[in-house]
């Protein structure tokens, strides 16, 4: 009999603990709705009719967070991101007037090199990511305040004939197919989650754990290499203020998609989707209400705090690297 109820109970607590789980994965999908309908409310409509141009801002965010989705998942952070945007963005300026492909590929390799030196520091020297990342964001920055600040690094007017909704969107979409068939379906996405879950078990399997990292520092400097020249034909020049914030919106952004900030087995490709939609959602409705920039600091602030509350694995907290 005792046995019996102690099964009754293990039975009883696993179904509530899957009940929890199935809401707090269906959480950022709720609150997005949410969102969109309340905010949609209180602007008059005015949030639906303006759909086309949330939709134009989020193509960065989403293709850059994609690449730190990647890092996250194993359990490493990249406050970098920013930088890599804007020293990509000035390289596809400088290339634009020589061959658009060329200044595709050069954004590309730009940020895939900056993703490698952060990652010969993080990998090689054995600094946590965050110290690495910090440290390179200020350096970079310094490099992007001294090309752009006397006057903006001007494009080749060519790269308006690519700013249509079909080449950007095709982009992100191709970007998010190609990450989600890898992490999903591939030894990539397992070995990440894995090394994020616990590093040491991954390397007795055999997985070399430091290569991994490594390249996956230098993919997501890649990733958002691409996403600077899909901002520079939205905006056709670099200023000195060229992504600027865009680690923070890309931190809140997956964070609000039900990311755990130390990755693991918890973690989904889906998290990049809806966080990042929400985070756009969220930022248009409230400048469309009117509120002043220190408010909407104050509600995203709350609202990012509340979501870190939720989703955060506290069993691995202390394996962010």
């Amino acid at each position: 009999m005792a046995n019996d109820n102690k099964t009754f109970s293990k039975s009883g607590a696993l179904k509530k603990q899957s009940v929890i789980n199935l809401i707090r994965s269906s959480l950022p999908i709720i609150g997005l709705i949410a969102v969109c309908i309340v905010f949609n409310i209180l602007t008059k409509g005015n949030m639906w009719s303006s759909r086309k141009l949330i939709l134009n801002q989020v193509y960065v965010v989403l293709i850059a967070a994609t690449g730190v989705f990647f890092i996250m998942s194993m359990g490493g952070l990249d406050f970098s991101q920013g930088s890599i945007l804007g020293i990509a963005s000035i390289v596809v300026c400088k290339l634009s007037g020589i061959n658009m492909l060329l200044a595709v590929f050069g954004g590309i390799v730009a940020g895939a090199a900056i993703g490698a030196f952060n990652a010969f520091f993080y990998v090689n020297r054995k600094i946590k990511s965050f110290i690495v990342t910090i440290c390179t964001m200020f350096l970079f920055r310094g490099f992007i305040k001294y090309m752009a600040s006397n006057s903006p690094v001007a494009a080749s007017m060519k790269v308006y004939d690519y700013d249509t909704t079909g080449i950007k969107l095709t982009i992100t979409a191709l970007v998010l197919i190609i990450s989600f068939v890898l992490f999903r379906f591939t030894k990539f996405g397992i070995n990440l989650k894995a090394i994020g879950a616990g590093e040491k078990a991954v390397k007795f399997a055999g997985v070399r754990t430091d290569r991994m990292k490594f390249l996956i520092y230098v993919l997501a400097g890649a990733i958002t290499g691409l996403a600077a020249f899909v901002n520079i034909v939205k905006v056709g020049s670099a200023t000195a203020n060229v992504g600027n914030q865009l680690e923070t919106q890309i931190l809140i952004a997956l964070v609000l998609g039900g990311m755990p900030i130390s990755g693991g087995a918890k973690v989904r490709f889906e998290n990049v989707v809806v966080g990042s939609l929400l985070y756009i959602v969220l930022s248009n409705g409230l400048i469309m209400m009117g509120l002043t920039t220190q408010t909407m600091q104050l509600i995203q602030g709350v609202i990012f705090l509340i979501f870190v509350a939720i989703f955060a694995d506290r069993e691995n907290l202390t394996v962010i690297k």
